[in-house]
């Protein structure tokens, strides 16, 4: 059977565990350590590295559960806009498209559009610095993932 991982950061390892261990698809949760390159966030968009994050690696069948539910899953819980070290890393550059879109859904997701004098709306809801959320949690292409024995 074909399957993919992706690895989330952000909380500790049985609460991370809980949020996928019950989904279709997924068939395994490890936890361990994240080292990621050239990562960054819309809050910080100057790349880095992350180094010894712990985190969780989720293996899942691709035919029955994908990147953007699991993503969507881990951020009902485990909030974006916090400065918690949250954060999404693939392995395969093919899921690198498919991360870097749903992270800038998540970062301008439930952000108002703004009104003007003429009475037109202008959809740049960052025009407001007041109003703009910061999408803190991170996300690049994993560099190694340390397995943990539970």
């Amino acid at each position: 059977m074909y399957t993919k991982k992706i690895y989330f950061s952000g909380g500790n390892f049985n609460e991370l565990k809980k949020i996928f261990v019950n989904l279709p698809g997924v068939l395994n949760v490890n936890f361990g350590t994240i080292c990621a390159e050239n990562v960054s966030s819309y809050a910080y968009p100057e790349p880095r590295d992350i180094e010894n994050v712990f985190g969780v690696e989720v293996e899942f069948n691709p035919k029955k559960n994908d990147i953007s539910t699991l993503m969507d899953e881990f951020f009902f819980i485990v909030s974006p806009y916090a400065e918690n070290n949250s954060g999404v890393f693939y392995g395969k550059g093919e899921d690198a498209p498919q991360v870097e879109l749903h992270m800038n859904f998540i970062a301008n997701r439930g952000k108002e559009s703004v009104g003007s004098d003429a009475e037109i709306t202008i959809n740049d809801p960052n025009s407001n610095p007041k109003r703009a959320r910061k999408c803190h949690a991170v996300f690049g292409r994993l560099k190694s993932f340390k397995k943990y024995a539970e």
